[in-house]
């Protein structure tokens, strides 16, 4: 099974920093990686080429023109690059646990796809975390979900359950076969403005049969502190969720099929 990492980024290169450090300190890596990038500045690509040139796998950098918060089109334009099997997803303010890539691997299983938890951490930890390459423990101060920093393997096949429905629902940690990701049309890019995209892309997964497995102690990410995104889209979003939802929809039109047809 091969594996790739898509970050998405969106000018923070501190925070992309602080990820792709987490991503040398894992115990497995991945086969590639892919920053999915919604158009950030050029000192971003500086930072990428930087790491591109002694990362000891494929780094690759996906970058669209900055217009408007268009996270799903940048999602689709990485994972069709990607030649994995199976994706692990990520925001680039989500520092990893050294065990997370062999976390998610442990809980990949056909037929499913992963949601996982976080580790948010307030302004003053997310700083040292950024600056200070300081990984939280349970004990750390500055955090809340505190339980989410467990990982430990018996202890997440104990705990991990099914999960059909699209409760707690986080893009920033989220893993799926790249097949069935494409079997929807991936993400829906009408969805254009923050929120709802991730929720209208697990109903689509789970109308095309699919579980959703919730990951409990294990693929443990920590949540690096910013100023919560503009609601402005958010009536418009909730509409375009509302009809996959009614109309039980398992694909949707404005997806991935057209970089696959691009990278064909």
């Amino acid at each position: 099974m091969k594996v790739a990492l898509v970050i998405t980024t969106y000018n923070w290169k501190e925070a992309l920093k602080a990820v792709l450090d987490s991503v040398k300190r894992q115990t497995e890596l991945p086969d590639e990686v892919i920053i999915a990038d919604d158009g950030s500045r050029e000192d971003t690509a500086a930072l990428i080429q930087s790491y591109q040139q002694d990362f000891p796998y494929t780094l690759i950098h996906s970058w669209q023109p900055d217009d408007g918060f268009q996270l799903a089109m940048s999602r689709n334009r990485a994972i069709a690059l990607s030649q994995a099997d199976y994706i692990i997803m990520i925001d680039g303010d989500i520092v990893m646990s050294p065990d997370f890539i062999r976390s998610h691997k442990q809980a990949a299983k056909a037929g499913y796809f992963v949601q996982g938890g976080r580790v948010l951490a307030n302004d003053e930890i997310s700083q040292k975390i950024m600056h200070q390459n300081v990984v939280p423990t349970l004990f750390s101060a500055g955090i809340k979900n505190r339980h989410n920093c467990i990982s430990h393997p018996w202890l997440s096949k104990l705990c991990s359950y099914e999960r059909n429905n699209d409760a707690s629902t986080r893009g920033c940690n989220m893993a799926f076969w790249r097949a069935d990701v494409i079997a929807v049309n991936g993400f829906n890019e009408d969805f254009v403005g923050w929120g709802r995209e991730d929720s209208e892309f697990v109903h689509r997964m789970l109308n095309c049969g699919k579980k959703r497995l919730y990951l409990k102690f294990a693929g443990v990410g920590y949540h690096l502190y910013h100023d919560e995104s503009s609601r402005a889209s958010l009536a418009k979003n909730d509409e375009i969720l509302d009809n996959t939802v009614r109309q039980k929809l398992t694909r949707c039109d404005n997806g991935i099929d057209k970089f696959m047809d691009e990278n064909a």
